[in-house]
């Protein structure tokens, strides 16, 4: 038997490829995804932009997905093929520092789907039993497949520790600024405005949640600024944008070795807070999953293109250059 996979090899190629099928080792399970997200870093892993420490090459993409398990590994209990699930990303130690603390996004031992082992991009999928988090039933697998960058916002907001009432700006108008519209309104915020560059967005953002969207220059006097643009002008908009005693919180990666310039004396005489967020915590992973089946959070409202996974120059054509609306771009490998 065998299955296809959509591999880079981070010089610009990616082809669809026929490889032998999985078969689960003791410790692990097989999922059949349903749908695989894509997203502005894949774009950089095709090109070979992503720092060369957090990849290996040739890659299966796709690190957002859901799907159905397939077969289970040697050791493996509570379970079962056919059973809804999906699973984190960062396969963490759980022995290290970082682990023990919670931090499993900074673990010691550096591992993620779809950047050091096979993605999701494909036929079939393999990842330790430890890291899957089962679906209920009535949990559309559509929404599910937005669990990964899910978890990404959530672990950063609740790392800046926002309280009700507060104004939030956020810069950008891709995944992450979008699911930060959704999310942030769980700590109930009385202004949630974005700020975005392609007009053509501020339809979606409205109906998600936002109370206002710009092009133009972005206010101030903010309590807090979540930059999930990926540029460095964003982030110094983002520190410039608050109040005294505000927090800029930092998703975006921008360029390796690019730099930002803060005037120092301001960061100190406003009190201001700088937090910056990588990946994901299992914590958070969990919460995501608890929302998403205690039916409080449907993020599938941002999906607005799917492609077959034959058709993957499509969607990395739209990933390249949009449309028009383009909130989440996903690959439907197998329905569901």
């Amino acid at each position: 038997m065998s299955r296809r996979a959509l591999v880079v090899d981070g010089r610009g190629a990616i082809a669809l490829e026929e490889r032998a099928a999985l078969e689960p080792k003791p410790g692990e399970i097989v999922a059949r995804p349903a749908y695989c997200g894509l997203c502005g870093t894949d774009l950089e892993l095709l090109r070979g932009e992503v720092d060369p420490a957090f990849v290996r090459y040739p890659l299966t993409l796709g690190h957002e997905w859901s799907g159905l398990v397939e077969a289970v590994g040697e050791g493996v209990s509570e379970i079962e093929p056919g059973m809804r699930c999906v699973a984190e990303g960062i396969i963490h130690c759980g022995k290290c520092a970082s682990c023990r603390e919670g931090a499993t996004n900074v673990c010691e031992t550096y591992d993620e789907v779809g950047f050091t082992r096979e993605g999701a991009a494909g036929d079939q999928i393999a990842v330790p039993a430890r890291v899957v988090h089962k679906l209920e039933d009535d949990v559309s697998l559509l929404d599910a497949a937005l669990v990964e960058p899910s978890a990404v916002v959530l672990t950063g907001l609740e790392k800046a520790r926002p309280r009700q009432g507060l104004r939030v700006l956020i810069i950008g108008e891709g995944t992450i600024a979008l699911l930060a519209v959704l999310l942030s309104q769980l700590w109930s915020p009385t202004e949630l405005v974005v700020a975005g560059r392609r007009g053509e967005q501020e339809e979606l953002a409205l109906s998600l949640g936002a109370t206002a969207f710009t092009t133009e220059a972005a206010p101030a006097g903010f309590d807090l600024a979540i930059e999930a643009a990926g540029v460095t002008v964003a982030t110094e908009t983002a520190v410039r944008s608050l109040r005294r005693g505000g927090t800029a919180l930092l998703f975006g990666i921008p360029p390796a070795g690019s730099t930002v310039t803060f005037p120092a004396d301001t960061l100190v005489n406003d009190d201001l807070s700088i937090v910056a967020s990588f990946g994901y915590t299992s914590t958070a992973w969990a919460r995501v999953v608890a929302l998403l089946n205690g039916g409080g959070f449907r993020p599938g409202r941002l999906v607005t293109h799917r492609f077959a996974l034959a058709d993957f120059e499509q969607a990395f054509a739209e990933l390249v250059l949009p449309s028009g609306t383009r909130g989440k771009v996903l690959l439907e490998v197998d329905g569901g």
